[in-house]
C-alpha cells in the first residue's frame, strides 16, 4: 500500500519548518519516491518516515527519514549500518542506525543517496523475504 500526503497536509508539516529547509525537504521527499514508489509516508518521530508497508511498519519496513535538525536536514536510515556506503557519507556509531547531514540542494551529492536509499528499500525487501 502506498500512502502519501495531500499537498495540504505536507504544507501543514513543512509551515513548521524553516524557509530555507523546505525546498530541500520537498526534493529529498522526491528522491525518496523516486527510488521507492511503493514506499508509505508518515509523520513519525517529528519527520517525514518512509517504510515498506509490505514487509512491515516503520521500523522493520524502513527505508528512510527524513527529520530537520538545526539548520540541516538528516536522512536517517534505521538499517544504515547494514548498507553500502561507498562515499562515506553515513554518520552515527549505533549499532544500526546511521544517518547523513544534508545542508543544501547544491551541496547534496545526489547520486550517492538515490544509492543510499535504493540500497536502504533493496535491504527491507530481503529481510522481508527472510534473507
Amino acid at each position: 500500500m502506498n500512502k502519501r500526503f495531500s499537498i495540504q497536509d505536507l504544507d501543514h508539516w513543512l509551515q513548521f519548518h524553516p524557509t530555507h529547509l523546505q525546498d530541500l525537504l520537498l526534493e529529498l521527499r522526491s528522491l525518496v519516491f523516486k527510488v521507492a514508489p511503493h514506499a508509505t509516508e508518515r509523520v513519525l518521530w517529528g519527520g517525514l518516515s518512509y517504510h515498506d508497508a509490505s514487509i512491515g511498519g516503520p521500523v522493520k519496513g524502513a527505508i528512510c527519514q527524513l527529520s530537520v535538525v538545526g539548520e540541516a536536514v538528516h536522512i536517517g536510515f534505521i538499517h544504515g549500518a547494514f548498507l553500502p556506503d561507498p562515499a562515506g557519507l553515513l554518520q552515527g556509531a549505533r549499532k544500526s542506525k546511521r544517518w547523513m547531514q544534508v545542508d543544501t540542494l547544491e551541496a547534496t551529492p545526489w547520486s550517492d543517496l538515490e544509492a543510499l536509499i535504493a540500497a536502504a528499500a533493496a535491504y527491507v525487501e530481503r529481510w522481508g523475504q527472510g534473507c
